[in-house]
């Protein structure tokens, strides 16, 4: 497998620093690391980013989290492993990925139970940190990134 070409942030470094920027200040507001990299998971996952799905894994795995927590990530609402907080994250980034799969791309359900968890600067760590990683995905699944690789 051969990516079509380099990443556009490397072509164009000036990039580099804002995106990097973005996610150093999405996980700067006290959400637990694995928290996060779950959300990077999920949302790889849903936009099939082979690369990013392979360093979501790989960083949690690193974090120490159990085969268990980080292969059912795709099965969350299934599976035994998450906390409420943990669902309710998972649940808002999905839908804040999903934009276009409903008219309320995200309902106050949603909203509300994700409210119920977390604060109005963890909301935004959330989404920001959602909205990196969508960025990420729309970056190397164009390209066809290699999973491993950059």
């Amino acid at each position: 497998m051969e990516a079509r070409m380099k990443n556009p942030a490397t072509i164009i470094p000036a990039a580099q620093k804002p995106i990097f920027e973005l996610i150093q200040a999405a996980q700067s507001q006290g959400l637990p690391q694995e928290l996060m990299e779950m959300i990077h998971l999920r949302v790889s996952q849903i936009n099939g980013c082979s690369f990013c799905v392979d360093a979501g894994y790989k960083n949690l795995r690193k974090l120490g989290e159990s085969d268990e927590r980080v292969g059912l990530v795709v099965a969350w609402r299934e599976a035994p492993y998450y906390t409420d907080a943990e669902r309710a994250a998972l649940e808002l980034a999905e839908a804040a990925t999903r934009l276009a799969d409903r008219t309320d791309a995200v309902s106050d359900e949603v909203w509300n139970n994700a409210a119920d968890h977390f604060d109005e600067k963890q909301l935004a760590s959330i989404l920001m940190m959602t909205a990196v990683t969508n960025l990420f995905n729309r970056l190397n699944a164009p390209i066809r990134q290699v999973a491993g690789t950059w």
